[in-house]
């Protein structure tokens, strides 16, 4: 009888641990399913980014924090070949040649001019933002928007070293075009950043000197050399 008792008290224990077993390799079979879509989503961005042959982005810059009341908006501009580019924002023009970054800054009247470190992984450069979500980080299935009658994908990512800044990174992507609509940085002090594509040009015609630095162009410029 002793052992029949113990049987029967078992059972119930045994079904309930199945069926959490059951509910938990769904769950991560579901989770598991959704990551791999998300991963088959970014490899499509980062196939179609490589085919061009230069990229011409017009977009907007928003920068909001609550509790400090800030609250910044601004437009910019970025032509890319490469690793080379032009980008233009707020009143700033950064060149990067291939070995050397410029930063045009007309207020102050300065150049200043540093080169590539190839040894700082962390070190962003508008060609990285197109492709940034390869390494680093975490990637799920998020929510998908209707914009104007886009499909925006969602993918959050989060970055896998724990002391970095930033909360988590959600990348809009247009699922027909595969090209990146918007990305939502969260910050871990409420800080919050968004990138939106306005316009997306590619293999456009570029002048032979459009990642040249002219120096003949700021004479009156105070040239300070970083390195």
């Amino acid at each position: 009888m002793y052992t029949n008792r113990f049987s029967l008290a078992i059972i119930p224990n045994l079904k309930s641990g199945l069926l959490l077993f059951a509910i938990a390799l769904l769950f991560s079979t579901s989770t598991y399913s959704q990551d791999k879509k998300a991963k088959a989503l970014l490899d499509a961005v980062t196939a179609k980014i490589k085919s061009y042959d230069n990229i011409v982005i017009d977009f907007k810059y928003s920068l909001n924090n609550f509790k400090e009341n800030i609250n910044q908006e601004s437009k910019g501009n970025v032509t890319m070949k490469g690793n080379k580019y032009v980008l233009n924002l707020m009143g700033v023009t950064k060149i990067f040649d291939g070995k050397n970054n410029y930063t045009i800054n007309p207020e102050d009247e300065e150049v200043a001019i540093s080169k590539l470190n190839d040894k700082d992984e962390n070190a962003i450069t508008p060609s990285k933002l197109l492709t940034f979500f390869n390494n680093g980080y975490k990637y799920t299935w998020d929510i998908p928007q209707n914009v104007k009658g886009r499909k925006i994908q969602y993918i959050k990512l989060v970055p896998n070293n724990t002391k970095d800044q930033r909360k988590e990174i959600l990348l809009g992507i247009d699922t027909q075009t595969k090209n990146i609509y918007n990305l939502i940085e969260v910050g871990r002090n409420g800080t919050k950043t968004t990138l939106t594509v306005n316009s997306f040009k590619i293999n456009q015609p570029l002048s032979k000197n459009q990642f040249t630095f002219d120096a003949s162009k700021y004479s009156k410029y105070y040239i300070n050399k970083l390195d």
